[in-house]
């Protein structure tokens, strides 16, 4: 018989809680954490030096953070209410604010194609903010 600390293996034990368990179980403790002390060893070692398409899935596991499904529905109904705050903003507002947040155009730059003055661009883009913030509190 073996004594294991649960606090080692279970991250949601707060307190140290020491069990004894048989020899056969603590060989498949200790065999799991060798295999994880592996994997992140190989993540945090070789994440740089393989291409997108090797197919092994360190770049997945260190790219993409799984999403629970709450997530990924708050994140879809976020989108959408700012989708809709957008499109009740005057045609101007809504252009100037999709080329600078979601384009990554500066103020300068689309002060330029519109042919108009930077001041104007940064003034019509805090105002449609201040009405995306207002339309966000009024209906959701």
């Amino acid at each position: 018989m073996k004594t294991i600390n649960l606090k080692d293996y279970y991250p949601y034990y707060a307190r140290d809680t020491f069990v004894d368990v048989s020899d056969e179980l603590f060989a498949i403790f200790e065999e799991s954490a060798r295999a994880e002390a592996t994997y992140k060893r190989k993540k945090y070692r070789y994440k740089a030096h393989y291409s997108l398409d090797r197919g092994d899935g360190i770049e997945h596991d260190i790219l993409f953070v799984s999403l629970s499904p709450d997530e990924i529905y708050e994140r879809k109904l976020t989108s959408q209410q700012l989708h809709a705050a957008i499109a009740s903003l005057p045609d101007k507002q809504a252009k100037r604010i999709y080329a600078h947040y979601f384009m990554g155009m500066s103020k300068t730059a689309i002060a330029t194609a519109e042919g108009v003055n930077k001041s104007q661009i940064s003034r019509s883009i805090e105002k449609a903010l201040r009405s995306i913030e207002k339309f966000l509190k009024t209906t959701y």
